[in-house]
């Protein structure tokens, strides 16, 4: 059987362990103060328990600051898309009332000819009569033609020149022609 004198320093060891494994100092008692050792581990395991706690509340305090912090940088995010939209909105709303229709028209040279291409976004009725108008007032023959006007207006036509001086015409006077003959549709369509 083990003496009281064993017990205390069974005890004494004990508490000694407990106080290095969690690293909360207290004065190192004496064995022949064993009646403090119930108040001393009450101690150590307050400690203990307050130190747990306080890691415990910085990590959790350090999660929620990076949630607090995640959520204010979307929000900044979301405003900046939300400002980014407004302005391609307003940008787009001024081109779309500079122009209305927003078209593409270009004219290549050919060895013997234009390749004319013109692009809406949108179906316009009425204009491949124009351009086509314009074609002749510039002395072009359409040689070949696509002409979509389901959803979109798109012309792709080939030109050659049937009238005039071949030096006369180019490429810029036949783009000038089209985008005339467009401008003049769009004028005529305003005022229906």
């Amino acid at each position: 059987m083990a003496s009281g004198k064993q017990k205390k320093a069974a005890r004494y060891d004990k508490l000694r362990d407990l106080t290095n494994s969690t690293g909360v100092n207290i004065p190192n008692p004496s064995p022949d103060h064993s009646f403090l050792f119930p108040l001393l581990f009450i101690v150590l395991l307050s400690q203990t328990l307050n130190h747990e706690f306080l890691q415990l509340c910085k990590q959790t305090m350090n999660k929620t600051s990076i949630i607090v912090d995640a959520s204010k940088y979307i929000e900044e995010l979301k405003e900046k898309v939300e400002r980014l939209n407004q302005e391609v909105g307003t940008s787009q709303a001024s081109a779309t009332s500079q122009n209305q229709l927003p078209m593409q028209v270009t004219v290549e040279t050919l060895e013997k000819g234009f390749l004319i291409n013109v692009l809406s976004e949108k179906n316009c009725p009425g204009l491949l009569v124009s351009i086509l108008e314009a074609f002749e007032e510039v002395g072009l023959d359409v040689l070949d033609a696509r002409v979509s006007c389901e959803d979109n207006f798109q012309l792709e036509a080939v030109g050659g020149e049937y009238q005039g001086d071949a030096d006369s015409l180019d490429a810029q006077v036949v783009k000038q022609a089209v985008v005339q003959a467009i401008n003049n549709w769009r004028e005529n369509n305003d005022q229906d």
